[in-house]
């Protein structure tokens, strides 16, 4: 009986060591990293620079006011599973990404970690309040969160994200460095080629919806001479909208811009008393047809603008 244990054993040890070692070489040297993004611009960025290294999805999306998401259990689910959080912070997601990320249970991502990445903190931030009064509207503590609409703050990201997904998934960090170099050229000629598209646009008049373009203003050279919004995240108001036309009549903008998420009734009514054309941004990322990645997005943006010129 032991001999004929013995001679069973000599052959499916081999038999299963084998097996063992062809399911092995079957599963991938890693898995993917996780990267949960919470603007489409992120995980646009997430996913240039780490390519199949990663699975991306955005908590978001252009046609989504960001400032009101609800922290719904899809969301969360996602989150609990996630490697990496990308996300703009300086209070853009304040609303829902605390609760997201408690209810997540996930410690690789809270703030702290190497799994936590808040964009805005990388970057150069314009319109920080001296005075916190929310009186004065939905104002940002830290300044104004929508620092991706100017492309030369999305290389600043490119080479802070870079370095995190090198930190989280070391066995892939050479072709994460390699990826973001390639990237970076093409995006710094890219930058070149806008900046030189856009230089009738420098020191256009514009009116906007709200303050989530002033870093494309800046970029561009352009000038804000009125807002939609009578304060920042505060609706437009017939009063304040009889205003703007009695302004425009003495001071015309060449143009009313919104975003793809923000309803255009308000940007159609300006335009249609005072002819002055009301144009649509994308935003960000899947904001037009145009804007699929972010390439995308600058050259349909930069090019909407100067339509307005023709």
């Amino acid at each position: 009986m032991n001999r004929a244990i013995g001679k069973l054993d000599r052959f499916i040890l081999p038999v299963a060591a084998s097996l063992s070692l062809t399911l092995l070489l079957a599963q991938p040297a890693f898995a993917q990293v996780k990267v949960f993004a919470c603007e489409p611009e992120w995980g646009a960025l997430t996913q240039e620079l780490a390519g199949d290294k990663a699975t991306v999805s955005s908590a978001t999306t252009a046609l989504q006011d960001v400032h009101h998401i609800e922290a719904r259990p899809s969301l969360i689910a996602r989150a609990r599973n996630a490697d990496l959080v990308v996300c703009t912070g300086s209070e853009l997601e304040i609303g829902w990404l605390p609760l997201l990320l408690s209810q997540s249970g996930n410690t690789r991502i809270q703030p702290g970690t190497p799994g936590f990445l808040e964009t805005s903190q990388y970057v150069s931030r314009l319109e920080i309040p001296k005075v916190l009064d929310r009186s004065l509207g939905d104002i940002h503590p830290g300044g104004n969160p929508h620092i991706h609409l100017d492309p030369r703050n999305i290389a600043k990201v490119a080479a802070v994200l870079r370095d995190r997904l090198m930190q989280i998934d070391s066995a892939n960090a050479e072709f994460y460095k390699s990826r973001t170099a390639a990237f970076l050229m093409r995006w710094g000629e890219a930058i070149r080629r806008w900046e030189s598209q856009a230089a009738p646009l420098k020191g256009m008049s514009i009116v906007v919806y709200h303050k989530d373009v002033s870093y494309l203003i800046e970029w561009l050279g352009l000038r804000e001479i009125g807002s939609l919004e009578p304060k920042p995240g505060i609706p437009a108001t017939s009063a304040h909208l009889a205003d703007l036309v009695a302004r425009m009549q003495r001071e015309p903008a060449k143009v009313i811009v919104y975003s793809a998420y923000n309803s255009p009734q308000a940007a159609q009514f300006l335009s249609e008393r005072t002819k002055i054309p009301a144009v649509m941004l994308p935003y960000t990322v899947g904001g037009s047809d145009r804007a699929q990645d972010l390439f995308g997005l600058f050259d349909d943006t930069v090019a909407r603008l100067l339509a307005v010129l023709k």
